[in-house]
């Protein structure tokens, strides 16, 4: 027995390496996609998180917008938009994501960290709003920012906070997780839209489009 103690001894080893090479292996391995690839992103990532919503809870259609600031469609779509808001009530809600085009709109990422920095204080919406009805008056500006400081004084928010907010990360970090999300879906410019995460066409982007879009949504949900 104890001649055959070293050969015992050297079959456990390999028995107790080959069961741990087995797990490394597994814990290696991709969980999904194709062997080898680790970097396969989700079909789509979250965004910002809680997310800019208005609307119904409980509303039976979510546009789902990914916008810019200081993109002449997006300005044009806002007002559209808002009838819409107004015609649906609680069977719809809307979704903004930000998602400023800077290498074409030079103030929109500006833009996008003063909307989130008035949301820090509940008035995401309302500057949301004001930065679409005065675009031309801040995109052509020397000093955009100092004009959303007085936005933000108009809207009744604490203008050192917002200040502060408007230059601090948790701006910039909603602004990334916005933009990662729709990069994740697919997304190249602006506006974009998602009907009930639908994608909408560049051809449906009308007044009357939207309005089919959403009576389609409307109707798969049985109304």
């Amino acid at each position: 027995m104890k001649r055959n103690l070293p050969l015992v001894i050297i079959a456990a080893v390999v028995v107790i390496a080959f069961g741990l090479g087995v797990l490394l292996y597994r814990t290696m391995k991709p969980a999904s996609g194709n062997a080898g690839d680790t970097t396969s992103a989700p079909a789509s990532l979250p965004g910002a998180d809680p997310a800019r919503v208005r609307g119904g809870a409980n509303a039976l259609v979510t546009i789902e917008e990914f916008g810019d600031f200081e993109c002449p469609p997006c300005g044009a779509l806002h007002p559209e938009l808002v009838k819409i808001e107004k015609e649906y009530g609680d069977k719809l809600r809307v979704v903004f994501r930000e998602f400023p085009l800077t290498q074409i709109h030079k103030h929109s990422y500006e833009a996008a960290r003063a909307a989130e920095a008035a949301g820090m204080q509940n008035k995401f919406w309302e500057m949301h709003d004001l930065l679409y009805e005065k675009k031309d008056e801040w995109s052509l500006a020397p000093d955009p920012p100092k004009l959303f400081v007085d936005y933000a004084k108009y809207l009744g928010l604490d203008g050192d906070r917002f200040t502060r907010d408007m230059t601090g990360d948790l701006a910039s970090l909603r602004v990334a997780l916005d933009m990662r999300r729709g990069k994740s879906l697919g997304v190249i410019g602006t506006p974009t839209l998602f009907i009930n995460s639908r994608k909408m066409d560049a051809s449906e982007m009308t007044p009357d489009g939207l309005r089919r879009a959403i009576y389609t949504a409307l109707k798969e949900k049985g109304q």
